[in-house]
């Protein structure tokens, strides 16, 4: 990273299928971030599908609102406004490939007509999405190497370490998350919807939600510590408000390499947060200094199956945790 980087995070809330109402927010929040100087804008997973209605949708209702990448329209239309902005622009989707395979897919277009997607390698949303099976991290003409984990794929610390070691300096970290039904009472559990339809009435009720254990103290438990542990800056989007049947609780946010919080919001609503990176801080913070400190010899079970592992759709649908 070769100096300061002006980078921003954006909550909206999305409309379920309607692809043109979601790219209008986007164009709104871009505006908007070109006016702050912002180079780098992560938006949310899917924000431009809509997301959890997506596990109700047959294989062929996909289809009708997937899209190739990079040959699709919106694809070309983030690519065109990276151009038009110069700024890197990360923003989700669902993808059909040419044989028809699906994929919850994001994709980052950078000003130099160069883009690159991130297949999310923790799918279950849907039995007709597959999940993706590399890791993506590349330079940017910012000075900086990125990469990009999807929702999911950062709660499991092997992704981004292996992130880290690809050189990644900036995590992008697109999510639908907050609010997610479970049993469990450890984990998340659902928002009251009247909260939020009477946020304008009583906005300190939805907001001590987004704030609470549902929202902001869940992700506090292990955010910042993906951040410090691995010596990066991550930047946090996610959706807000209604999403299906429950909802999401926004609190866009950007963490340093030691794991503190330099922007963020908590707002009921669609919002954007930015922050400038300082470079200095990727100089021999605690996380890179750990992964110095590694001793690679003694993890090779870590690539060996235990015979535990499970499907991702069974375990995240057990309703038991996230």
């Amino acid at each position: 990273m070769t100096g300061s980087v002006r980078a921003a995070v954006v909550q909206f809330e999305h409309a379920p299928g309607d692809k043109r109402a979601n790219f209008k927010k986007i164009d709104s929040f871009l505006y908007r971030a070109a006016r702050e100087k912002v180079e780098i804008i992560v938006f949310p997973e899917c924000c431009i599908t809509g997301y959890w209605f997506l596990r109700n949708l047959s294989k062929g209702e996909l289809l009708k609102i997937a899209e190739p990448v990079f040959d699709g329209e919106m694809s070309a239309m983030l690519m065109a406004r990276a151009k038009e902005y110069q700024m890197t622009i990360g923003a989700g989707l669902v993808e059909v490939t040419e044989g028809g395979e699906l994929y919850n897919t994001y994709v980052v277009a950078l000003p130099d007509g160069r883009a690159y997607r991130h297949r999310k390698l923790h799918c279950f949303i849907s039995d007709h999405l597959n999940s993706g099976t590399e890791f993506t991290v590349f330079n940017t003409s910012h000075g900086v190497r990125v990469g990009v984990l999807t929702c999911y794929d950062n709660n499991i610390g092997e992704n981004v370490r292996m992130t880290a070691l690809r050189g990644a300096q900036i995590l992008l970290a697109p999510h639908q998350t907050g609010g997610c039904r479970s049993t469990n009472p450890h984990t998340m559990g659902l928002i009251d919807r009247a909260l939020w339809d009477n946020r304008k009435k009583d906005p300190g009720a939805i907001e001590k939600e987004l704030r609470g254990l549902k929202g902001r103290g869940w992700l506090l438990r292990w955010l910042p510590a993906r951040a410090h542990d691995n010596g990066v800056f991550l930047l946090f989007s996610n959706g807000v408000g209604i999403d299906d049947d429950e909802i999401r609780t926004g609190n866009a946010m950007i963490i340093d390499p030691y794991g503190r919080i330099i922007a963020e919001t908590w707002k009921a609503g669609d919002d954007m947060v930015a922050a400038d990176l300082d470079p200095s801080l990727l100089v021999e913070n605690t996380g890179q200094r750990w992964i110095k400190t590694r001793r690679p010899e003694l993890y090779g079970p870590l690539a060996v199956p235990t015979g535990l592992e499970e499907d991702i759709r069974e375990v995240r649908f057990d309703e038991k945790g996230v």
